[in-house]
């Protein structure tokens, strides 16, 4: 078999398909067989190239002449000649498309701003707190319809107490202690700019399971969890407090990050990179800030919320046992949440941890939003029972269940897919070939609708909200707000997927041309 010249993550010079430019690029892999390198240029695509097609980097020395990465000494006059090629090379690149542009990588380039540019941005962090005050003072209320909003504002000296701040920083920081243990398998995330391989220990199944018995023991000794609901609005502000602290962490720290650290998202401005994130994986040592967010303090909480709710119910009106409305919000979200921790891999290839920096949106979306928005239903179930009987459950049980299993399903095929695209189990799956070197589902769950992981998530959605009856809209306003978000989202990955795959993802588009909604969108 033939020797190969060049090496994994090495840098070097690939020729771009159907012309005579080269461009920084870095090698990923090497096929014996078809002696092909696949490389990766600086604006993310993948391609197989021939051998011939690569050229050595070369570097300007501190002395002005050209060297090899692979540090070969070649005569003068050869230096001299590689360093007029290199001129004319840059004059052409610099005229080219702007996303293969490599010597302009030292100054972020413009790009359109999502979710409204700086204004939308501004109004998004100044109203969400707002909002999420006005949502949780109306479930408080006896008759909590529209036609009683805005509910009666608190006092904000109310809102504040010390005791609760300290409950809730202690929550986080005995969640930090849990992600720190060496227990679980150690995985490698998507590769970054650089052609790094971050690490991430897969245990948040083991620290719900040691959050578990913590909460488990302490209501064997008497706690009275019962404190959670009575001060349920001073913890969403301390919440709110300590997101904002951590935010502006974040966005602080992030100018000592390099420029291969910083998120594709990040755009320059400063309110814009304060809300999106300017650095990508904000670590401190190996403790890895937005991964942890993403599923610990937030998504955790939630489960413990409920579970505060349903024994609140049973207090507040006087009940020996939950109400069964009650039994299925509890269950229905737990099942969500252990599905999620289980799965903690699938994290790892989401758009918020491989295009999204860790800024203000991440921050208050993982710690304040989560915890204290998702778990509405039961909050609103505390002071406004509702009693139904089991063949209306029976049909609600059904409705999460077929929920479920498009959102599991659909999630484990693309999962697998990613991660062996060749194992046989697949085979049966027709794909489309694009420019990258990867494919593309189009039949099996993916060539049912483009996004079928968030129909699933929908079914769910509403299948948490329907045992909440229909007196008032406010149980369902999550149903109504993720609706909006994954049609927001899905308008995001369909921008960076077309710009990504091109001609592909247009094919694919004609094949599958519903995005969530069957027939309907």
């Amino acid at each position: 078999m033939p020797s190969r010249k060049f090496a994994d993550g090495e840098v070097v010079r690939g020729r771009w398909p159907g012309s005579s430019l080269y461009y920084e690029v870095e090698i990923l892999s090497h096929n014996g067989k078809s002696q092909l390198y696949t490389v990766k240029y600086k604006d993310g695509t993948e391609l197989e190239l021939k051998e011939n097609d690569i050229k050595e980097r070369f570097i300007l020395s501190q002395e002005g002449s050209y060297m090899s990465t692979q540090y070969s000494l070649r005569p003068r006059r050869e230096e001299i000649k590689l360093k007029e090629i290199d001129s004319k090379e840059e004059k052409l690149i610099t005229k080219g498309p702007s996303s293969l542009r490599t010597f302009e990588m030292t100054t972020p380039q413009r790009k359109d701003l999502e979710f409204g540019g700086v204004p939308g941005v501004s109004l998004i962090m100044l109203g969400l707190p707002v909002f999420l005050f006005l949502l949780l003072l109306m479930c408080k209320q006896n008759d909590p319809s529209l036609l009683n909003f805005p509910p009666p504002v608190s006092a904000l000296y109310d809102l504040w107490e010390t005791r609760v701040c300290g409950v809730y920083l202690l929550w986080f920081f005995v969640q930090a202690l849990f992600y720190l243990l060496p227990i679980g398998k150690v995985v490698e995330g998507t590769p970054l700019t650089d052609g790094r391989r971050l690490k991430y220990r897969l245990n948040g199944f083991y620290a719900f399971i040691l959050t578990s018995i913590a909460i488990g023991m302490s209501l064997f000794w008497g706690v009275d969890l019962h404190y959670v609901y009575e001060h349920f609005l001073q913890f969403a502000l301390a919440a709110t407090v300590f997101s904002v602290v951590l935010s502006i962490y974040l966005y602080a720290r992030s100018w000592k990050a390099s420029r291969d650290e910083l998120s594709p998202a990040s755009s320059g401005n400063a309110v814009y990179d304060f809300f999106i994130g300017r650095e990508l994986n904000p670590r401190i040592g190996t403790f890895d800030l937005k991964y942890f967010c993403e599923l610990r303090p937030g998504l955790i909480g939630w489960v413990v919320i409920n579970l505060v709710m349903l024994l609140a119910e049973m207090k507040v009106q006087k009940r020996a046992a939950p109400s069964l409305a009650m039994i299925l919000v509890n269950s229905f979200q737990l099942l969500y949440v252990v599905d999620a921790l289980w799965n903690e891999e699938a994290l790892l290839t989401t758009m918020d941890i491989i295009h999204d920096g860790f800024g203000f949106m991440l921050a208050f979306g993982d710690l304040v939003w989560v915890p204290f928005v998702y778990s509405l239903q039961a909050f609103y179930l505390v002071s406004h029972p509702h009693d139904m009987s089991w063949p209306v459950a029976s049909l609600i049980i059904a409705l999460k269940l077929c929920g479920y299993v498009i959102f599991r399903c659909a999630n484990s095929q693309k999962n697998a897919f990613r991660k062996n695209p060749t194992d046989p189990k697949l085979a049966h799956l027709k794909t489309i070939h694009t420019s990258t070197g990867k494919n593309l589902l189009v039949s099996g769950w993916w060539g049912f609708v483009r996004h079928p992981n968030y129909l699933g998530d929908l079914i769910m959605a509403l299948a948490w909200s329907l045992p909440c009856g229909f007196n008032h809209i406010l149980p369902y306003f999550y149903v109504i707000y993720f609706t909006v978000l994954l049609v927001h989202r899905e308008a995001r990955d369909e921008h960076h997927c077309r710009k990504k795959y091109g001609l592909a993802w247009e094919r694919y588009c004609q094949r599958v041309p519903c995005r969530i909604f069957p027939y309907i969108y």
